[in-house]
């Protein structure tokens, strides 16, 4: 690591010192190099209040071990459907039901991309086990009144996310977006990430653990509201019984199940903010990285409950940064005027306070 970024790896290690971490990676990435790449903790589920030394104990963190990162795999499955706009399989502004016969609801591709599409939860209650039939799941969302006429308002496509896009690339390439990433995006620029995990894969996952045991309850927000629905169905979606086994690390949720390194999100985003090359390898035209990284909706987000900056598949912030943060504490985002991309993976579920204050760190040495 770069002397000059000592002070990040100090605020890392004070995580894990006053127990607020048990298990992360951080990668960050500036004028395109590496230079601050940490792991620590374990990757075994670790109660809460119990501190665990950032060197680890029993079982380390190492830099290939995986961990869910939530909505930071949206961008993701995002470039997936944009690879294929780059490639001119499909218009950003045609017709979701161009595509996808029997469509009912009238958005356009952007519109599923930039969160405003107005089906931003599961119309029909299910159990978790739905979350491995793709096909049920999509049928539900194809016969759905949209929340809101799309384009008029966002909100937040938390579990929908995936499933849209995800069936968008499917009927236009006939891939899953899990073989498409891997095909496509992961192998020829060597990211270490995936929906869909083989049992080989599962192996390197970190377990899950929460920081208190009311976060997920906490999380899904007052009990009828829009925000309670889309986190709610399906049911126990967020418990670490379903988030720590192989059914969730083996089927696709691209809205919020890839699992990924930190060192692979870190390159993905220095691709990005390269117009879309990545040591020599080009997967999208910089006009087109350019539109996408553009702010398309600007106002009030119904799920988030506050004003909300959306791109295609992500969220820009007004210091000109774009990325997605992902619920239980993962981000990873490109800051083009500063130069650097960032992605810090945890595996203790719970606020962002962490990543602010590594943020401030790393500003201090810029």
């Amino acid at each position: 690591m770069h002397a000059r970024f000592a002070p990040v790896r100090d605020c890392f290690r004070d995580l894990f010192a006053a127990g607020r971490e048990t298990g992360a990676a951080l990668t960050v990435r500036y004028d395109g190099e590496p230079v601050v790449d940490l792991v620590g903790g374990t990757r075994a589920a670790v109660a809460p209040g119990v501190v665990v030394p950032a060197e680890g104990a029993g079982d380390p963190w190492r830099p290939e071990t995986l961990v869910t990162v939530f909505s930071v795999g949206k961008p993701v499955a995002a470039l997936c459907l944009l690879v294929l706009v780059d490639r001119g399989r499909l218009d950003l502004d045609d017709q979701v039901s161009a595509y996808w016969p029997g469509f009912r609801t009238p958005a356009t591709v952007r519109q599923v991309l930039d969160h405003t599409a107005g089906l931003p939860a599961f119309p029909v209650p299910r159990p978790a086990a739905a979350l491995a039939d793709w096909d049920l799941l999509c049928a539900d969302l194809a016969a759905a009144e949209p929340e809101w006429v799309p384009g008029s308002v966002a909100g937040e496509h938390a579990w929908t996310y995936g499933h849209l896009v995800g069936e968008l690339v499917r009927r236009v390439d006939g891939r899953s977006v899990g073989r498409f990433l891997a095909e496509e995006i992961a192998g020829p620029w060597h990211l270490d990430l995936g929906f869909g995990l083989d049992a080989v894969d599962q192996r390197r996952c970190a377990d899950l653990s929460y920081a208190d045991p009311g976060w997920p309850v906490r999380m899904r927000g007052e009990p009828g509201s829009l925000r309670a629905r889309v986190l709610g169905n399906p049911a126990d979606g967020l418990d670490l019984a379903v988030l720590n086994g192989p059914g969730w690390r083996g089927v696709e949720v691209p809205a919020i199940n890839l699992h990924a390194t930190a060192t692979a999100l870190a390159r993905l985003y220095a691709g990005l903010l390269a117009g879309g090359t990545l040591d020599g390898v080009r997967l999208l035209d910089p006009d087109l990285v350019a539109e996408a990284t553009r702010v398309q909706y600007d106002g009030p987000d119904l799920v988030l409950d506050r004003r909300a900056y959306w791109t295609l598949g992500m969220q820009w912030e007004p210091d000109g940064s774009w990325g997605m943060g992902g619920i239980g504490g993962s981000s990873a985002w490109a800051d083009p005027e500063r130069g650097y991309t960032f992605a810090y993976v945890t595996a203790r579920l719970d606020a962002h306070d962490r990543v602010d204050e590594l943020v401030e760190a790393l500003h201090s040495c810029l």
